[in-house]
């Protein structure tokens, strides 16, 4: 609170802001270190008149991070519309015969749908938690298997097949960095998501010192071969957990020290294989129930290049459908979440151009890009996400985007998808104390010396403003960055 006070009155304390919002921007940069040290782009807009309020570097192309999501959601939003839903499936090839036996694989096929987790539908802000989020990851393919159990299935003689061919199956742009699938926010992309395509180990002190620490699994379903090197110390000890996969390795090396005594550690991985894991799970799932599986648990991806298979005939035992897509599009900007904006470039080039892949639905969003008067030459995206670092746009691209949102009927809807200062999303903990919360909605962006922050600012006199502030090279930490960032908003809004 103090330090949001000391933001709010330095911001105040700025020589002519009265007169010029403009000049006093200039001098913020101009006087601070973390400012004067990095690339940084800007452009404000009133959306009443169209005037530019101030800009700076406005036509130089930056690095936006997540900023990407905000061309992601708004391309998502008007192309499949708010209520567009997804279907996840369990099919056979023909019924249970009469011993309840299926005589054949079971397939678990993905429909595109990002929720197949614990998460609450519609967003609801999330305390800060160092644990997992309460709530059963597995919940949504319980049901399915419920379902199958009441179909009198008994028994499956074949494998469960986890079928995400719904999308080409390219789990990460090229131009990824090596280590982002090994972690969450880099979990491979599929057409069948089952927790996020993320598992978390927990990891807990040993009874002595010297001793391994405790692993356990959640959800508890065993995918990764485990090698614990992590070793307990001494009360007060212990250096950071360490953790090695190699790319397409199931094999999973853990190292470090733990404190005797010390609370437990928690490691959101990504998943190798979201299809082949789904598959797993389920297949534990309706061992549960009493059904004998014979079969494996495999996976069946359609790869780039190759047909999409033929239906064939099927028999349903099971479905599931998605809340509708503004749930999730919502999600995606307020908690920044990279694999469902993945998923939601894919579904358009599904819908609209009948290839669920990341090139299809680049080539919409260009289309799109086109249709909303932002120039080719203003950006290049290579993700949904905002994880690749090829990844250009200029701020006065972003606010074109911004403006031209701002002028649909969808209005209200888009903005609602933003983080609001001080609320919550990535903003919950910015601007809380001051008189900008709750008057700016914007998307947050950061990468390793990259920061982003591009949305709306109702100010005080209530008209609205769209802005975008994009800073790239840059070498101090981003909370020095960010705090710069927050003080040029506070400008804007007054």
């Amino acid at each position: 609170m103090k330090a949001a006070r000391f933001l709010l009155a330095l911001c105040l304390a700025v020589p002519g802001q009265a007169a010029s919002p403009a000049r006093a921007i200039d001098r913020l940069l101009a006087s601070s270190p973390a400012a004067r040290g990095a690339f940084w782009g800007i452009q404000v807009t009133d959306l009443k008149t169209g005037r530019t309020l101030y800009q700076l570097n406005a036509d130089r192309l930056f690095v936006p991070a997540s900023n990407t999501k905000l061309f992601t959601t708004a391309l998502a939003l008007l192309r499949l519309g708010p209520q567009f839903t997804f279907e996840t499936r369990v099919t056979a090839g023909r019924p249970p015969d009469a011993d309840g036996c299926i005589r054949g694989p079971l397939r678990l096929v993905g429909g595109g749908d990002p929720n197949l987790s614990a998460r609450a539908v519609p967003y609801q802000p999330e305390p800060a938690r160092a644990a997992p989020a309460p709530g059963y990851a597995l919940t949504a393919l319980a049901e399915l298997a419920d379902q199958v159990a009441a179909k009198g299935v008994k028994c499956i003689d074949g494998d469960i097949v986890g079928d995400d061919t719904w999308y080409v199956w390219e789990p990460y742009a090229e131009d990824w960095s090596i280590d982002d699938p090994t972690y969450e926010y880099g979990a491979a992309v599929s057409a069948l998501a089952v927790n996020d395509n993320t598992l978390t180990v927990s990891v807990s002190p040993g009874a002595r010192e010297g001793d391994p620490a405790a692993i356990a699994l959640q959800p508890a379903v065993e995918y990764y071969a485990i090698d614990n090197r992590i070793r307990t110390v001494a009360a007060g000890g212990g250096s950071p957990i360490h953790v090695h996969r190699a790319p397409g390795s199931l094999e999973l090396e853990l190292s470090g020290t733990i404190p005797l005594g010390g609370p437990d550690q928690f490691l959101a991985l990504g998943i190798e294989d979201p299809a082949e894991y789904a598959a797993l799970a389920l297949r534990q799932l309706l061992e549960e129930r009493g059904i004998r599986v014979n079969g494996a648990a495999v996976a069946r991806h359609l790869l780039p290049g190759d047909q999409a298979p033929a239906e064939g005939e099927s028999v349903v035992l099971a479905r599931h459908v998605s809340a509708p897509l503004v749930e999730d599009l919502r999600i995606i900007d307020k908690a920044s979440q990279n694999l469902h904006a993945e998923m939601a470039l894919r579904a358009v080039g599904r819908a609209r151009r009948n290839v669920g892949s990341r090139e299809a639905g680049l080539d919409e969003l260009r289309a799109f890009l086109t249709e909303a008067g932002v120039a080719d030459t203003s950006y290049n995206i290579e993700d949904g996400s905002g994880l690749s670092r090829p990844n250009l746009v200029t701020p006065g691209a972003v606010v074109k985007l911004l403006r031209y949102m701002y002028q649909t009927p969808a209005r209200d809807t888009w903005i609602s998808f933003l983080p609001v200062a001080g609320r919550d999303g990535t903003l919950a903990a910015r601007f809380d104390d001051t008189p900008a919360a709750g008057r700016i909605h914007a998307k947050t962006g950061t990468l390793a010396h990259v920061n982003a922050l591009s949305g709306y600012a109702q100010r005080r006199d209530g008209s609205w403003v769209a802005f975008s502030i994009l800073v790239n090279n840059s070498n101090q930490s981003s909370a020095a960055v960010r705090a710069v960032m927050d003080k040029i908003c506070i400008l804007i809004w007054k």
